[in-house]
């Protein structure tokens, strides 16, 4: 990798020479400027205003434009004679947990590289103790033409720089938050906890630039003379309001289908400690527990039991009074035609008593 700019390391009264690398790099598509009506290409040109004429690069310097609108010409002598150790010096100047950093005032990143056999040594000292403090060390740097802050800290085997912006550079965010008073319920809350759990830890390797794939789909598409590619369905329309429960169990549920968990099933959600679960939301008039739940429906079951039984037993009791009344009338029934007989057979009996015997004659 090509270096940027050299220099060294100030790390108290060691100096470690060291070469200064982009560490990243742009991969977005860059586009040209054209005229619409033919095509021709739209240049921008550097032309000197009192000659009227372009200027090569070789032939253009620095210069401050002063509030008279006079130019003060500065030269890159100017610049590097500047009464300042950083002019070509990284001056380490604390060393601080890396949590003390806030990531607003993160900007470019570079790679220090070991600028010969020499810096070998105290480069690898600097890197195994910032290894083994865990802490980061806060510099102090110039670079294209401005002092600069940096934060040096270990990547694999190689030290990195993040350049930090100066902390008033840094804007407050007044007026950015919501100005309104906004309740969060606790179930909103726990479905939001659910959603962050489900969608859970990505490699960040896995990760690539979709807009960048279509745009050069796009171009190669074009340049073997076909059309526009086909239209990506429409994306969902924002400002709306929303029902925030609803599409907060809709998230889950997508969330666990993509990852193979639990399709087509109810959103679960896995209540924190304190709080109350939103997928089983508490409602009025539910006061029993699931133990008194058991003891009245086993009542109601004794009870039913109960009356069933008594009803067998009256059903029994009514058929065996209605066999015994049956049995009486029946007997009645036959005394009754006993005496009659017995009645008629007596008066036979006295008539014939009575009855005046008939003489022979002689």
């Amino acid at each position: 990798m090509r270096s940027i700019w050299n220099g060294a390391i100030s790390f108290g009264l060691v100096s470690i020479p060291i070469k200064l690398v982009n560490a990243t790099e742009n991969h977005s598509v860059s586009f040209r400027q054209i005229h619409a009506a033919d095509g021709g290409r739209i240049r921008y040109r550097k032309v000197c205003e009192l000659e009227e004429k372009e200027v090569a690069q070789a032939e253009i310097g620095k210069a401050y434009e002063d509030a008279d609108g006079s130019m003060i010409p500065i030269t890159d002598e100017d610049l590097a004679s500047l009464p300042l150790p950083t002019a070509k010096t990284i001056e380490i100047v604390a060393f601080v947990p890396a949590s003390e950093i806030d990531p607003l005032q993160m900007d470019a990143a570079y790679y220090l590289s070991a600028n010969g056999v020499p810096a070998a040594k105290p480069y690898t000292l600097l890197r195994e103790a910032l290894k083994r403090s865990r802490r980061v060390a806060i510099a102090k740097f110039a670079l294209r033409g401005r002092e600069r802050l940096g934060m040096l800290r270990v990547v694999d085997d190689v030290i990195a720089m993040h350049g930090l912006l100066w902390p008033d550079e840094i804007r407050r965010p007044e007026d950015v938050a919501p100005q309104s008073d906004v309740t969060v319920r606790e179930a909103e809350l726990d479905l939001a906890d659910a959603l962050m759990d489900t969608l859970g830890e990505v490699d960040l390797e896995s990760l690539h630039d979709d807009y960048r794939e279509a745009v050069e789909a796009m171009i190669a598409a074009k340049a073997e003379g076909g059309g526009a590619l086909e239209a990506a369905p429409a994306e969902r329309e924002g400002g709306k309001v929303i029902d925030l429960m609803a599409a907060l169990e809709s998230s889950v549920r997508a969330a666990q289908e993509a990852r193979g968990e639990g399709a087509g099933e109810e959103a679960q959600v896995t209540p924190i400690k304190g709080r109350r679960s939103a997928a089983t939301p508490k409602e009025p008039g539910t006061k029993k527990s699931t133990s008194t739940a058991r003891k009245t429906a086993a009542r109601k079951t004794a009870a039913k039991s109960t009356s069933t039984t008594a009803k067998s037993t009256s059903t029994a009791a009514g058929k065996s009074t209605a066999k015994k009344s049956t049995a009486k009338k029946s007997a009645a029934r036959s005394a009754e035609k006993s005496a009659s007989s017995e009645s008629s057979a007596t008066k036979k009996s006295a008539a014939k008593k009575t009855a005046p015997r008939k003489r022979s004659s002689a």
